[in-house]
């Protein structure tokens, strides 16, 4: 017979370990709910352990912070690929995946939970939108953006933060329909913002140039003409 014995991990390796464990629990809760002690406990050490490794809670929260908006700017990566309506389309299935399996630690990625209004927090939330925004340029293939794109592009990654926002209260709106509806809001403001603008209208015809018959962006066009029936 043989008795296991339990490898002791590195310092690293058991910082990253306790930065699971609190995304775990923040998955569930809100990190101002869970506490140290459920940390340690899930972690399989002692508090004053996990102290050993990271000063306090909101340090811990930070680390745990950093790496769901890593996560989360990653979601933004799409291949230039197809359409750029089926491309948004992907990056919003895949942003909401994140939102579905983290919903209290996004709401509070979101809202700064417990180090709202730290420079560390507003610091990662601004590093995931520019992720977004960059990412979304590249795609428009436009590497100087005109004052009317950038307000665009910003505005609507606003809108899909609080869209997700609002949906994690009570989810009453189907997902799948918020995914189209947010690559919808896209092109309405792009269009929007074409009605104003030569650039931007230029820009959008691109878009639509480019959209098969399927795609979300010929779906809108479908659905206003019926409207205006």
């Amino acid at each position: 017979m043989t008795t296991g014995v339990r490898r002791r991990m590195g310092v690293e390796e058991r910082r990253q370990q306790l930065i699971g464990v609190a995304l775990e629990l923040f998955a569930r809760r809100s990190p101002d709910e869970v506490s140290i002690d459920e940390i340690a406990s899930a972690a399989g050490i002692s508090r004053p352990l996990v102290y050993h490794y990271f000063p306090g809670k909101l340090s811990l929260y930070e680390a745990a912070l950093k790496r769901a908006a890593e996560d989360l700017a990653s979601r933004f990566e799409e291949p230039h690929q197809g359409s750029l309506g089926g491309r948004l389309l992907r990056v919003m299935r895949r942003f909401f995946d994140f939102v579905d399996e983290h919903g209290p630690g996004f709401s509070a990625l979101m809202r700064g939970g417990p180090a709202v209004g730290s420079s560390t927090t507003n610091a990662l939330i601004d590093s995931v939108r520019q992720v977004a925004y960059e990412q979304i340029l590249s795609h428009l293939r436009v590497t100087d953006p005109p004052a009317r794109l950038e307000l665009l592009i910003r505005s609507w990654i606003s809108l899909v933060e609080s869209t997700a926002l609002i949906w994690l209260d009570g989810r009453r709106i189907p997902r799948a329909e918020l995914e189209i509806q947010l690559v919808h809001d896209f092109a309405a403001l792009a269009a929007v913002s074409a009605a104003y603008d030569e650039e931007m209208t230029a820009l959008l015809r691109r878009m639509l140039r480019d959209e098969p018959h399927d795609g979300p962006f010929t779906d809108l066009a479908a659905r206003l003409i019926t409207l205006a029936s």
